[in-house]
């Protein structure tokens, strides 16, 4: 089973073990996250989330990404800038993925 979350303005497939780097979160390391904000779960798509829809997370580690380099260049004009930027993430371990599906009539 998999689904798509959406976090930090970003979206990711996920299933059951895998190990996602997402967007910083403002969780300590060992505890448990909830993403309730799924857009599809296996074939089932949501209009935009799927309802009773959540994806349980465990947060492994808070660390920075790579750093992804600036750089600014006009030629002949002598104008060369460079800077570089390392991006807070949040590592996580996908534990459960979960449909609470209710059949009301």
């Amino acid at each position: 089973m998999f689904a798509v979350i959406q976090t930090g303005g970003k979206q990711y497939k996920v299933t059951t073990g895998d190990v996602v780097k997402v967007e910083k979160l403002n969780a300590a390391e060992g505890s448990e996250v909830i993403f309730d904000q799924v857009l599809a779960l296996d074939e089932k798509i949501g209009k935009p989330f799927v309802k009773g829809a959540s994806v349980k997370a465990t947060v492994l580690k808070q660390a920075k990404d790579a750093k992804v380099i600036i750089f600014k260049k006009k030629r002949r004009q002598n104008y060369r800038r460079k800077n570089g930027h390392r991006q807070q993430i949040t590592i996580v371990k996908i534990a459960d993925v979960c449909a609470k599906e209710k059949q009301e009539a």
